[in-house]
């Protein structure tokens, strides 16, 4: 009898190997590789029943035979991951030096990984009645939603479209309850659709806008027929998305799939919105707010070559693409671009790789690029492309700051700005206000013995929240009710200290109660549809005032916005990351530029105490990218990425004695495999920023090295002995490249 062959498995654990097993139904002489690489099966695990993918069907094994367990099950026929999609999990593991299982997890929606069919099932969809073909929206004039959505059912039908997919509508901002209603207004009815997508339709739903000579010029230089990496660099508002839009639709006439990431989930229905005005081909979203079983349902479609546009954020980096054209990152800069946590992967490094696996162009969008890619661009790694100017009549806006110095404030805003806000208001227009920082206060004083509200877990301070009432930690999300005696003291003098989100908006409905003031954080959009609903009012065009924190910096475009104010621009000055400031001049650029970005002209007020700073003359003077060559010469004078590389060793513990000791010995080991010289430092192990949080005791260790290859080469020597040590047991620990956020 012929003897099973041999599969490794990669299975989602955190030991950095595959696993052997036997497929018992099947000989090794007539399994080859191509019918099982990729595809799951379920093992057991010691105690447990884990899923994992077939990696490599070996001939022999360092195990004895007779002690391998054969597999439980097979989940799938033929492969569910491809081999590019696999090479591109396989790098991943070995660049951040993480266990392939996991990575594999992370590259799959989480039924797949649970084992479920990979199989579409029946989905939901709507279609008008005929009273609803021929119902005049007007009549919905009180119920703007359903009129909204009336207009978009009737649009569709007309285009030819009988059923519209549920996830569809949801997607695009539209809530159940609308659809419900004008199911109860006999206006549509519910269907089953066995999904399969229609590419009979002309490719284009809506003319392309004309391009400037920047823009065409910047789509004429991509190359579709291989690999680059482009930097389209364009000041905000210069008309980037058209040229995504426009080098999209040359992909898909190609018969090919475009990837789009985008930094936020709060950004995908009006992308989604301007990519269904465009294109009439399937389109799916991928991010983390949807259920399970619709991400499931996206990725399905897309490994099936159902859908031709795929837009996501960063896990969607790993979406199979049967007939890739195109990725695209928008606002490539964006630091939820790299996970934080697990993995500690970069979805804009990793686009770098598939696009070369898959020998396509990749584009890289951003009015603040990076450090990293400018200088990739400035070396030529990169194609630059750049879009120096507003697209249409738009103008740059007039920039003014506002020396805070001996001036009397009202809540942390001058009286300045609140007659400028009053004045842009009475014209009948829109006024952005931007603090980085939410809650009503970040700081709870006692008046009388200085007594601060402090985090049990973390050695951070409770920022006050007043909608509801509470206070909270915003690292370890620890809540506690409100205190109104000093518990040193007893006092009741109890004082709130420094300005949030909440905290202006509600000196701003004082003061302008007679209009809107609509308020974007984490807080006030985290219910589903809450965000759409925001955007939904503020692009009526009606006079209102935005409060809110970098959410509101990312790419959205309000037509009537013609006032930004930025309450606080010298945070990032004083920042314990050496990316402070580049980050505080990304901010300040992006919410700049969100102020006169149609036909008024716009103005953009902010409010320092060091308005004299060289780094901020320098970006509101010369610009950004004469402010980045200013960063990118002292990047390279203190030894720093991007022109050195850098690997950061975390380890945490209750007991804090545990995490020195650990990073001592990495230390050792790391000197023991290569001594400290001017291409290769150690520093470290030191607290880290924040040294408690959540309970736990945090250290790093850094190492700096010249050299890229010299890194990963001590790393692969290092981590091995690490997990070795009875000390790697008593400590939680990680290892980050690249690191984006040193705290």
């Amino acid at each position: 009898m012929p003897e099973p062959a041999i599969l490794a498995v990669a299975l989602p654990t955190p030991l950095r190997k595959t696993f052997d097993y036997l497929a018992a139904t099947e000989p090794a002489a007539t399994s080859g590789a191509d019918t099982w690489v990729g595809c799951r099966v379920a093992v057991r695990f010691g105690q447990q029943r884990l899923v994992g993918i077939v990696v490599a069907v070996k001939q022999n094994s360092p195990v004895d035979p007779a002690r391998l367990r054969p597999i439980e099950q097979r989940l799938d026929l033929t492969p569910l991951l491809p081999n590019e999609l696999l090479e591109l999990c396989q790098w991943t593991a070995n660049y951040y030096h993480h266990p392939l299982g996991e990575v594999l997890a992370t590259a799959l929606p989480a039924g797949l990984k649970l084992g479920e069919a990979a199989e579409r099932t029946p989905v939901k969809a709507w279609q008008l009645t005929t009273a609803g073909c021929q119902a005049a929206p007007q009549s919905l004039a009180r119920s703007p939603r359903q009129r909204a959505l009336l207009e978009e059912l009737q649009q569709r039908h007309q285009a030819g479209q009988e059923l519209v997919l549920h996830s569809d509508l949801l997607q695009i901002g539209f809530q159940n309850s609308n659809l419900k209603s004008l199911q109860d207004k006999q206006l549509l009815t519910r269907q089953q659709a066995n999904y399969s997508p229609d590419r009979s339709q002309p490719l284009l739903r809506q003319e392309p806008l004309a391009l400037n000579p920047d823009q065409a010029s910047a789509l004429e230089q991509i190359d579709f027929s291989g690999f680059a990496t482009y930097l389209l660099h364009g000041t905000t508002g210069s008309g980037k998305t058209e040229v995504y839009l426009q080098a999209i639709a040359t992909v898909l006439a190609a018969g090919q799939q475009a990837l789009l990431l985008i930094p936020e989930i709060g950004l995908t229905p009006q992308m989604l919105k301007r990519f269904q005005l465009r294109f009439n081909r399937p389109l799916t979203i991928i991010h983390s707010g949807l259920s399970d079983g619709e991400r499931k349902q996206a990725w399905l479609d897309a490994s099936n070559g159902d859908t031709d546009i795929i837009i996501g954020t960063r896990s969607a980096v790993f979406t199979p693409l049967p007939r890739p054209g195109i990725i695209i990152i928008d606002e490539e800069h964006d630091l939820s671009f790299k996970q934080q946590d697990g993995l500690r992967y970069s979805a804009r490094d990793l686009a770098v790789i598939r696009a070369q696996k898959l020998q396509i162009p990749l584009l890289l969008g951003s009015a603040t690029p990076s450090l990293e890619s400018l200088c990739n661009a400035y070396n030529q790694r990169f194609q630059l492309l750049q879009l120096p100017h507003r697209a249409g009549a738009a103008n740059p806006p007039a920039i003014e700051l506002i020396d805070l110095k001996r001036q009397a404030l009202l809540e942390g805003i001058s009286q300045t700005a609140l007659d400028s806000i009053d004045q842009r208001l009475e014209a009948a227009e829109q006024v952005l206000v931007f603090i980085n920082r939410r809650g009503f206060a970040p700081t709870l004083m006692c008046h009388d013995c200085g007594w601060i509200a402090q985090c049990a877990h973390c050695d951070a301070r409770l920022t006050v929240h007043q909608q509801p009432n509470h206070l909270h930690c915003h690292h370890c999300d620890h809540q506690r009710s409100p205190i109104k005696r000093c518990p040193n003291c007893h006092s009741l003098q109890l004082n709130c200290l420094g300005q949030g989100t909440e905290r202006a908006e509600t000196v701003l409905r004082e003061r302008f109660p007679q209009y809107p003031v609509l308020r974007v954080d984490r807080d006030s959009t985290s219910r589903k549809h809450a965000m759409q609903s925001i955007l939904d009012q503020v692009n009526r065009g009606e006079p209102c005032i935005l409060v809110g924190t970098q959410m509101l910096a990312k790419g959205h475009h309000f037509a009537n916005v013609t006032l930004a104010v930025i309450l606080d621009a010298d945070s990032g000055m004083f920042s314990t990351d050496f990316r402070g400031p580049e980050r505080m001049g990304q901010l300040l650029i992006q919410v700049a530029g969100r102020s006169g970005r149609a036909s008024k002209p716009g103005k953009v007020l902010i409010q320092t105490h060091l308005g004299d700073h060289p780094l901020l003359q320098t970006l509101l003077r010369q610009g950004y990218s004469e402010f980045a060559k200013l960063q990118l010469r002292e990047r390279q004078l203190t030894q720093l990425p991007p022109y050195r590389y850098l690997a950061l060793l975390r380890a945490e513990s209750k007991r804090p004695e545990n995490a020195i000791e650990l990073l001592n010995l990495a230390r050792q080991l790391a000197l023991a495999c290569h001594p400290a010289v001017p291409q290769m430092s150690y520093l470290g192990p030191l607290p880290a920023p924040m040294e408690r949080r959540n309970q736990r005791f945090r250290y790093q260790l850094q190492i700096n090295a010249g050299s890229r290859a010299q890194l990963h080469h001590l790393l692969q020597q290092l981590l091995p002995q690490l997990e070795q040590s009875a000390l790697s047991r008593r400590a939680r620990w990680s290892v980050d490249i690249d690191p984006q956020d040193m705290s």
